[in-house]
């Protein structure tokens, strides 16, 4: 890049953080005419100078940013490796379709096998099932803590057709991961966390998403940070699965080589495939129906900035909620409260009512 061309990109840069940090002006609130908006994103000059820099390279496609977002948001949550996609639901449908995969073997997911799931929840972690051709079989939520009722997994439970769990931790409450993954466990069943709603949420110390076999993202704004869209599958313990969702996810195809790169095995044309000619190109083999899910460069860019945040994030959060509890705490002959799923009935009512 030339002197010019360097100087020129500088100037862009400060002027868009100039042109957001006026934007940012807050004006004062007024009772009665303020719109405050229960939910949306929350960012500052730096996403959008991230952004317009990802921009200008204009590298589009899944490049070093969506790598590096990967990478840290893997060493976030505590799991082997994490994989972007254009949406939370996309996610889903992502783990769920990995679930399928002859490369695993007999534990595989065949059309009429069953997944146990919840009966209140966001369409998107049942949609998946159905779309993949399993059938969900429903427990009831708990109403005091919106999590599953763990008494009624056994009963939900069919030797030899129950293949899976998949359950969100709602609104980011988890559910009782102990209960779960005992069960899981027991019976030698995949365990899926939609941890869309929950980003940063911990359980026993660890944050969820780390618990199960493999859990999803959504980065939708009202959710903990924002990329606009975009979502990600994180593997948590077995790379077999990270083979999987990658093909399903990149149109269905054996080869790892990154867009715009060729040959990153040494293998491309030594390889031995079924009933193909020896040395068939490797890059131009598909053993999965899959499909083209991934998210822009430029908004993993965004995501790698929002990630720095996700810390006062999640702070803010459990502040506001305290103040909304204690404020509304007058109230509880009318109205019911939800409470983290470890909090015992007669906790109820023992709300710091100071603030």
């Amino acid at each position: 890049m030339s002197s010019r061309q360097e100087a020129l990109r500088r100037e862009i840069l400060e002027k868009t953080r100039e042109l957001i940090a006026l934007r940012e002006h807050h004006q004062p609130f007024v009772p009665g005419e303020t719109v405050i908006p229960y939910a949306g994103r929350v960012y500052g000059p730096e996403e959008v100078v991230a952004g317009v820099s990802s921009m200008l390279d204009f590298w589009l496609t899944l490049g070093a940013e969506g790598e590096a977002f990967e990478r840290d948001l893997a060493v976030r949550i505590g799991v082997k490796r994490s994989l972007l996609t254009n949406s939370g639901s996309s996610a889903n449908l992502l783990a769920v379709s990995a679930l399928t995969s002859v490369r695993l073997g007999d534990r595989r997911l065949r059309p009429g096998d069953e997944v146990i799931t919840v009966a209140a929840g966001f369409p998107t972690t049942v949609a998946p099932i159905v779309q993949c051709g399993a059938i969900p079989v429903f427990i009831d939520v708990d109403p005091i803590t919106l999590g599953p009722r763990c008494d009624q997994l056994a009963d939900a439970y069919v030797p030899g057709r129950t293949r899976a769990v998949m359950i969100a931790h709602a609104l980011g409450n988890p559910f009782d991961l102990g209960e779960v993954r005992r069960f899981c466990g027991d019976h030698g069943l995949w365990l899926i966390e939609d941890n869309c709603d929950a980003l940063g949420a911990t359980y026993g110390g660890e944050w969820t998403g780390s618990f199960g076999d493999l859990s999803t993202q959504s980065f939708y704004p009202p959710h903990h940070l924002t990329l606009g869209e975009g979502g990600a599958v994180n593997i948590v313990r077995d790379m077999t699965l990270k083979v999987v969702v990658e093909s399903f996810r990149d149109w269905g195809r054996d080869c790892w080589c990154p867009s715009g790169k060729d040959n990153t095995c040494k293998r491309r044309f030594d390889w031995q495939l079924g009933e193909l000619p020896q040395g068939y190109d490797h890059k131009y083999i598909y053993s999965h129906l899959g499909y083209n899910l991934k998210p822009l460069d430029p908004q993993a860019a965004i995501g790698r900035v929002q990630l720095g945040r996700l810390d006062g994030f999640g702070e803010a959060r459990r502040r506001h909620w305290q103040l909304l509890r204690a404020g509304l705490a007058d109230c509880d002959d009318v109205l019911d409260f939800m409470l983290p799923t470890h909090v015992r009935l007669h906790d109820v009512g023992q709300v710091d009512r100071s603030m």
